[in-house]
C-alpha cells in the first residue's frame, strides 16, 4: 500500500505539471498555439514575448502553483508512511515523496502528456516546488534571478544562475542544519534537467544571438530555428 501511495504522488505530480498553462493562455489571448511562436516553449518567458506581461505573470504564477501543489499533495498523502530500516530505525517517506512529486511535476511541464510530450523548460515549476520545500532557498534564488535578469536582460542566464544558487544554498542547510537530504537531491536532479533544457540558450549566449527580455517573438523565429 505504501509503494502504491508513493507512485500515486509521482503520477499526480506529473499530471499537474503537464497542464499546459502557457498554451491555454496564448489561445485565450488569440495568439493560437504558443509553440508556434518564438522559442516554441510553453513557459512564461515565451508568453511574455508573444502575448504580453499580464499573461506572462499569470502563467508564471500558475506554473509555480503546479510545483507547489505537487509537493503539498505528496506531503498530505505520505505524511504518516515510513520504511523500517532496522530494529530502532525508520525512514519517513514524506520527504522523498515530496521531492519525487516535484521532479515529476517538472517532467510533466517539460514533456506534457497533453502536448505530445513537449512543453517548457521547467524553471517556474521548479521554483514553485522549491518555495514549498524550502522558502528561504526559493527567496534567495528568486533574488538571484531578478538581479541577473535586470543586469543582463537574459532570462536564460538568470534562470540558470538561480537554479545553481538553489542547489548551493541546500548544501549547508542539508549537511550543517539537518535539512532533509531529499530536498538537496531534488535541487540537484532538477537543476541538471533544467540546465539541459537550456542547452540551446547556452549555445546562443555563447554566440551572442540569445534574445533579451523585452524583445518580441515572431512566428518566423521557430520556423527559422527548425530549418
Amino acid at each position: 500500500m505504501t509503494a502504491l501511495k508513493f507512485l500515486i504522488t509521482i503520477l499526480l505530480g506529473y499530471l499537474l505539471g503537464s497542464i499546459p498553462i502557457g498554451v491555454i493562455a496564448s489561445r485565450l489571448a488569440g495568439k493560437g498555439d504558443i509553440r508556434q511562436w518564438g522559442s516554441g516553449k510553453t513557459g512564461a518567458t515565451n508568453v511574455l514575448r508573444t502575448v504580453g506581461k499580464k499573461a506572462a505573470v499569470l502563467v508564471l504564477l500558475l506554473d509555480m502553483g503546479k510545483g507547489a501543489l505537487a509537493v503539498f499533495l505528496a506531503g498530505h498523502i505520505m505524511q504518516s508512511d515510513y520504511l523500517v530500516l532496522g530494529e530502532n530505525t525508520v525512514w519517513p517517506l514524506v520527504f522523498a515523496s515530496q521531492g519525487a512529486a516535484a521532479i515529476a511535476a517538472i517532467a510533466g511541464h517539460n514533456w506534457s502528456v497533453f502536448l505530445g510530450f513537449k512543453g517548457g523548460r521547467g524553471v517556474s515549476t521548479f521554483m514553485g516546488a522549491l518555495a514549498a520545500l524550502c522558502p528561504v532557498a526559493a527567496v534567495v534564488s528568486g533574488e538571484v534571478f531578478i538581479i541577473g535578469a535586470g543586469l543582463t536582460r537574459y532570462a536564460s542566464f538568470a534562470s540558470i544562475a538561480g537554479i545553481i544558487t538553489s542547489a548551493a544554498i541546500l548544501v549547508p542547510l542539508t549537511f550543517c542544519s539537518g535539512f532533509p537530504v531529499e530536498y538537496f537531491f531534488y535541487t540537484l536532479i532538477s537543476g541538471v534537467v533544467i540546465i539541459y533544457m537550456h542547452r540551446d540558450n547556452i549555445q546562443r549566449l555563447r554566440t551572442g544571438t540569445e534574445r533579451k527580455l523585452g524583445e518580441k517573438a515572431e512566428i518566423a523565429d521557430l520556423q527559422e530555428r527548425n530549418r
